[in-house]
């Protein structure tokens, strides 16, 4: 059952869970520390390695302990961030038409931060570009360290831990029927790769832009 799983996803089935455990502490890091992060695939990510994770028949301790160790990356990455934005001084760069990093977006995330403060860190967690800007809008704006850490801090328990785990419980629902789970983990994986591809691709694009200095207020809330 387990081998004709793993056979849908070529390179994993060799690389097993290190592979996994490579794409998730990575991605999860750069999409909550680097501007890159903004054209990676993460949500769907997470899901993936869950259900690969399954499909190799790995223990569900062992699920848990990539999960913790997920929220360890997030919880650093959020730092990195919050460093990188606090070093601007009030000043982020935007992207003249960009998709992402424009001045729009920037400005969006940082009046929700001004509003709601911590509520607004822990729900931004959940909406892929702004889990991605709001540490360095967050620093930038000169939020409370603590306050921002606190809530990143428990964003990354209720995200990542959430979605990986996810993934990993329906995947083992789905050893049940070895053909569906093949193909499930093939059409996951191959649009995984292709998601990341053209992400890379969009932030070539992206930074080949022309710079845009955006002014931060601070955040009040």
């Amino acid at each position: 059952m387990l081998t004709a799983a793993a056979g849908a996803f070529g390179p994993f089935e060799s690389a097993g869970p290190a592979l996994v455990w490579i794409v998730v502490l990575t991605f999860v890091f750069l999409e909550c520390a680097l501007i890159i992060g903004l054209f990676l695939p993460g949500d769907s990510m997470l899901v993936t390695a869950g259900i690969v994770l399954a499909a190799h028949g790995a223990a569900a301790q062992h699920t848990w302990a990539l999960s913790a160790c997920a929220i360890g990356s997030a919880v650093v990455g959020n730092q990195i961030g919050y460093v990188i934005g606090k070093r601007s001084g009030h000043h982020l760069v935007a992207r003249r038409n960009g998709k992402y990093i424009n001045i729009q977006n920037l400005h969006k995330v940082n009046v929700l931060l001004d509003r709601h403060g911590f509520w607004a860190v822990l729900v931004a967690r959940w909406i892929p570009w702004v889990r991605t800007l709001c540490p360095m809008v967050a620093g930038a704006a000169n939020m409370d360290h603590r306050r921002y850490t606190i809530a990143s801090s428990i964003g990354a328990v209720i995200w990542a831990p959430v979605l990986l785990l996810a993934g990993f419980y329906c995947g083992s629902l789905l050893l049940q029927v070895p053909w569906l789970l093949s193909a499930v983990v093939a059409v996951l994986v191959t649009l995984l790769v292709i998601g990341t591809a053209a992400g890379l691709w969009s932030y070539r694009r992206e930074m080949s832009k022309p710079i845009e200095d955006v002014p931060v207020d601070a955040v009040h809330a």
